[in-house]
Parts: C-alpha cells; sequence; structure tokens
C-alpha cells in the first residue's frame, strides 16, 4: 500500500507517493498512515499552552549539556553545527554512526526542533519524516538498542515520542521492551529520564509493565535517591495509581530533601502532587513558603500552573495567595490581558478574592472596555460577581464599562452566553437594559426550549436569580421586564432541609423567650429557605465556608446575594456556619447562637468565623 508523505506530517494532501523502496522503508516505523491532524494533536498533548511543559528544565537541558561530554570527533563537530532535522539526516549520510552516535543523532533533532517556532517546527518535521536517512537512522536505532548505555537508551526513546514517531510502531515497542530487559541497569538518572517519557505515552502492554517495573525499582531504590528532579519525576511516573504507603514513602524521602529544593523544585513539586492526587500538607507548606519569598522574575506558566494545582489539591494558604495576588497586581503591566484573566479565573476557582489585582485589572477594563475578548468578558463577569469585591467609588464606572463591552458583543452571542453573561450582572446588582431585552425577547426565548436535560438545573437556576433581582431590586428600565413562567421550572427549595444542630440550638435559646416563636423552613419570595424568630424578624442562615471568599467573614456569589435580598425586604440576616455549628458542644452553640440572635448578649464576635489561612 502506497503511503503519502502528505499523510505523515504534510499541510499539503497532493504529494505524489514515494517510490517504493521509501515506502517500504516508511512502512518500518509508522504500521498506518499517519494523518497531519493526528500528529498536530500529539504536539498539543505533549506541550500544553497554559503550563510549563511536563519535562522538568533539568532534564531539557541534560539532554543535550550531557551528551557534549565526551572525546571529541569529526562526526560530533559536524553534529553540534546541525541547524536542523535535515542536516543532521545527511550527516548521517556521510558518516556511519556509532551506537552512541545514532543516539546523540535522535537526541539532538529533538533539541533543535523543540526551539523552532510552531510553523517551523512543522516544516522541519515534514522534511524529516519525508528524509530517507530517517527511516535508516531508526533502524540502526532499533538494531542497535541493546548495546546502549541506559541513558542512552532513554534519551533515544525520549526524542522519538517527542517528534512524534508513532507509539505503536516496532522501533519505539523495541525500545519499550529492551528497557523493561535492562531496568536494573538504570542509575537515578536513566530513571527520570525514561519517566519522563513514559508519562506522555499511551498505555499499550509494554509501557503498562514497563511503569509496573518501574514502580517496583523505584521503590527498592527509594532509600538511596539523592536528587531531588529524579524523585519529582518518578513521583510523577507513578502517578494516582501508586499504593498509599508507597505515597507515604515517597513524602516522607521528599521531606527529607527540602534543604535541596530549588524554587523551581518547588514549584514542580506542588504539581507533582495535583499529577499523583497526593495532598501533603507538610510538602506543601514547604513549598508555599518557599514560592512566597520568591515571587519576583517567576514567569505566568509556572505561577499559573501552581495555582491550578493547588486548587486540584483543595490546598490554599492565605499568605501565598495574597502575596501572588500582590505581584501580579504591583506587575500588572509586564502580563497580557489573557494572563491575568487566567489568573483571576484560577483564584475565583479557588474562593479566594484577590483584592489587589482586581482593583488594578478593574482600572485596565474602565480605560479600554473594548480590549476584551467575548470569552475574557464572560470570565471576567463571573469572577467579579462570584467573589463580591466591592470596587467602591470605582463600581460604577467598572460595570458601565463591561456593559460597554458587551453590547458590542450581543449581535454574536449564544442565547445561553448572553443568559450568563445577563446573570452574572444581576448579581453585582447592575440591570443594563440592551441585554436584558434581548434575553427577555420571545425569538431568545424560544432557544431555550430546546436546552439538553443536563444544562436544564443550571439555566432554570440563572433565570430564576434574574426573576428575583428584578422583582426585589426594582431597576430603572426604558420599559417594565418580566422572566415568563416557561423558562422558570419550580423555583421551590424542595430539596433542601433545615440543619438539625441550628433548630436543637434556636429552640434551647428562645425557649425561655415568651414573646418569641421560632418558625423553620420559612420561603422567602418561594425561592430562599432560612429560619426566622418571628418577633425579631431575626433571619438565622446556616452555610457553608464556600459561602464565603477564603479567608475572610466576606459572603460571596449567591449567599451575598441572598443577604442584599433579605435586607431589601426588611429582614436582619444572621449568619451562621456550619463547621462553627459542628465543631462546638452543646452548651457553647446554644451561647452562641443567643449571642447572635439577641443583640443584648451579643459577643464582640459576631461575624461568623472562617476558615483558617493556610487550611
Amino acid at each position: 500500500i502506497d503511503v503519502q508523505l502528505a499523510h505523515i506530517w504534510g499541510t499539503r494532501q497532493s504529494k505524489a507517493c514515494l517510490d517504493r523502496s521509501l515506502v517500504s522503508s516508511v512502512r518500518f516505523y509508522s504500521q498506518s498512515s499517519i494523518h497531519n491532524a493526528d500528529l498536530e494533536e500529539k504536539e498539543q498533548r505533549l506541550s500544553p499552552p497554559l503550563a510549563d511543559s511536563s519535562l522538568p528544565a533539568e532534564i531539557q537541558s541534560d539532554a543535550t549539556a550531557s551528551r557534549q561530554i565526551q572525546r571529541s570527533s569529526p562526526f560530533m563537530d559536524h553534529l553540534q553545527r546541525c541547524g536542523s532535522p535535515s542536516d543532521v539526516l545527511d550527516l548521517t549520510c556521510q558518516y556511519s554512526p556509532t551506537v552512541r552516535q545514532v543516539s546523540n543523532c535522535l537526541t539532538h533533532i529533538w533539541s533543535i526542533t523543540k526551539k523552532m517556532s510552531d510553523e517551523q517546527r512543522r516544516y522541519e518535521l515534514q522534511l524529516m519524516f519525508e528524509h530517507p536517512a530517517f527511516d535508516s537512522l531508526l533502524q540502526k536505532a532499533m538494531k542497535r538498542v541493546g548495546h546502549m548505555h541506559s541513558d542512552d537508551m532513554a534519551y533515544s526513546l525520549l526524542s522519538m515520542v517527542k517528534l512524534g514517531v508513532p507509539q505503536s510502531s516496532r522501533v519505539v515497542q523495541t525500545f519499550l521492551r529492551t528497557c523493561q530487559e535492562n531496568l536494573n541497569d538504570f542509575d537515578e538518572k536513566g530513571l527520570s529520564i525514561l519517566a519522563s517519557c513514559l508519562e506522555h505515552m499511551e498505555g499499550s502492554t509494554n509501557v503498562v509493565a514497563l511503569k509496573e517495573g518501574m514502580r517496583l525499582v523505584v521503590e527498592a531504590r527509594l532509600p538511596r535517591i539523592k536528587n531531588v528532579m529524579a524523585l519529582q519525576t518518578m513521583m510523577r511516573l507513578l502517578g494516582k495509581d501508586a499504593p498509599l504507603d508507597l505515597k507515604l514513602k515517597l513524602e516522607a524521602k521528599a521531606l527529607s530533601m527540602t534543604d535541596q529544593f530549588s524554587l523551581p523544585n518547588t514549584q514542580y513539586m506542588i504539581s507533582t502532587m495535583a499529577t499523583m492526587g497526593f495532598y501533603s500538607r507538610p510538602l506543601l507548606d514547604v513549598c508555599s513558603k518557599t514560592i512566597k519569598e520568591n515571587l519576583q522574575g517567576v514567569p505566568f506558566n509556572r505561577l499559573f500552573t501552581v495555582l491550578q494545582s493547588c486548587w486540584e489539591l483543595h490546598y490554599r494558604d492565605f499568605e501565598l495567595l495574597s502575596s501572588i495576588s500582590d505581584y501580579v497586581a504591583s506587575t500588572i503591566d509586564i502580563w497580557t490581558k489573557k494572563q491575568v484573566v487566567l489568573f483571576l479565573s484560577v483564584f475565583e476557582n479557588l474562593a479566594f478574592c484577590p483584592a489587589a489585582l482586581m482593583e488594578a485589572f478593574a482600572d485596565k477594563v474602565i480605560t479600554n472596555p473594548d480590549a476584551l475578548t467575548r470569552k475574557d468578558l464572560l470570565c471576567v463577569l463571573k469572577v467579579y460577581s462570584s467573589l463580591n469585591y466591592d470596587l467602591q467609588h470605582q463600581r460604577q464606572q467598572f460595570l458601565d464599562s463591561l456593559s460597554q463591552a458587551l453590547d458590542s458583543y450581543l449581535p454574536k452571542m449564544s442565547g445561553f452566553e448572553l443568559l450568563k453573561a445577563v446573570y452574572h450582572l444581576c448579581l453585582m446588582g447592575h440591570f443594563p437594559s440592551a441585554p436584558l431585552e434581548q434575553l427577555l425577547q420571545s425569538n431568545t426565548l424560544e432557544k431555550f426550549k430546546t436546552t439538553a436535560p443536563r444544562f436544564l438545573p443550571s439555566q432554570e437556576r440563572m433565570f430564576q436569580t434574574v426573576d428575583l433581582c428584578l422583582r426585589l431590586e426594582r431597576p430603572p428600565l426604558p420599559q417594565p421586564l418580566t422572566v415568563p413562567p416557561s423558562v422558570l421550572g419550580d423555583p421551590g427549595p424542595s430539596s433542601l432541609s433545615v440543619n438539625p444542630l441550628l433548630s436543637q440550638g434556636l429552640q434551647s435559646v428562645l425557649g425561655d423567650q415568651a414573646d418569641t416563636m421560632l418558625q423553620e423552613m420559612v420561603v422567602v419570595e418561594n425561592f430562599y429557605l432560612i429560619g426566622k424568630d418571628r418577633i425579631l424578624e431575626e433571619r438565622i442562615i446556616c452555610t457553608p465556608h464556600s459561602g464565603f471568599c477564603y479567608g475572610t467573614s466576606k459572603p460571596r456569589g449567591h449567599l451575598a446575594v441572598k443577604i442584599r435580598h433579605l435586607k431589601i425586604l426588611g429582614y436582619n440576616p444572621v449568619l451562621v456556619t456550619e463547621h462553627e455549628l459542628q465543631s462546638a458542644a452543646e452548651e457553647k452553640r446554644t451561647d452562641f447562637l443567643r449571642g447572635h440572635v439577641f443583640p443584648d448578649h451579643q459577643r464582640s464576635d459576631t461575624q461568623p468565623k472562617v476558615e483558617q489561612p493556610g487550611s
């Protein structure tokens, strides 16, 4: 079967077929035709756009530097001067490379291509796959792999995988089997390189077997590992499937090496724990301390990866988050708009309000609202409405700027995007007429009838909130607007129930008060569920810590809107956190509630206690 080069790497689909000898060679390393889209997908998987490559920088540089520590030879001198994969392949036609030099060639090709732009890399790799000598080089690598040093074997396999040689090909599978057979000969460095390679590979039989073999080797050699980078790479390889007892051994080993941690080590350790799905509070605290003391000059990818990993691990350190927020805010001009929006988004995921950054970014938006893309705008609306940050004197300017940007995108927005935008603006108490009118037009509402069932609860909840905001806050609009019942669904909080600890505590508090009465499960405006002291008109709201911005007593999101609406209705909301109810003994719980319900007995700490920073 003829194999067209365009199907291997090219961007053009009208390439002529290779001659017969070259076609048979191509079959050797490509068991099936590989389309350009498939290889592009491999590139994307190996090089995610928002994070550092998962291959540590030490290994990346080592791949070139360590190979130069050899006796000088004409071949090696020429190899170092090669600036493209085709140059390297031409060189292999002039010389007959040794076993070591075959590995050097593969590594050098990877080293020079990874420094190229995406477009140049794609073109150069196309030429490489078309070059007759590439197949010959892979044949030599496969035949001589058994004679390679373990480091050369690992670097060669890593280079082939990075270059896009199909993982199911004979050459890659031969290298995997040979690595299995010689695993005991791999030192710490070789295992680390091999682990970096396997991290990107699909789960074939040989990959799974090699990973299991490495797990056994790592466990046996763990006490002797002395290199932080090697330990981290192996931790990533073992991943989420590693037994808990092995994860604990790895934690102990890492803690014993903390005095060796460089700044990149600490950043990489946090993302490594996220990759493993392993939460180690002592290790995270050590890393956080180093990072927050050395933020100056840390690039975006590393900072973003640290924050994203903290979110994945459900780990929050108030000082770390505050330090990053302050640092990004103070250097906001060096970051792109997209980077700042991504920072804001991950902070919102962590339920942390980066006050300094939100203030600084609001200035940018006010100055140039048209710079926001539609996607950026939706993200900014979500972040600022969720975190309930009060911009004070800048508030109206900021909201007007967001409305201006939103108006420019109205003709292009889908119905669901428009609903989300209006919903977030309503959460912030802002009601621009143009998007509201467009959302509530009959032709727009008609589109929501075809919403997929899995999105329906979210859609109905947003419409219910918009409806409630319009009815209670009565914004001045050019024409009265109402949300039709057809998109509201069932707004009643029927699935909610009263907290039994709150009920018992309030009954104890009010038991000796003749002029008061407790009403439970009171539904206000057919939407909010509260407990009510009938005479005092107190509204007792029991809420989880997630209702507050992390490290503060400031309500956020739906809780903030609920409080705003209850105040409009003339009630005095009293906030009680679930944690306070659950952690206090019965007598202290009663005293605590009495202090909140009756001002005369109120203690000095009337605000709900919040989760301690660092938890």
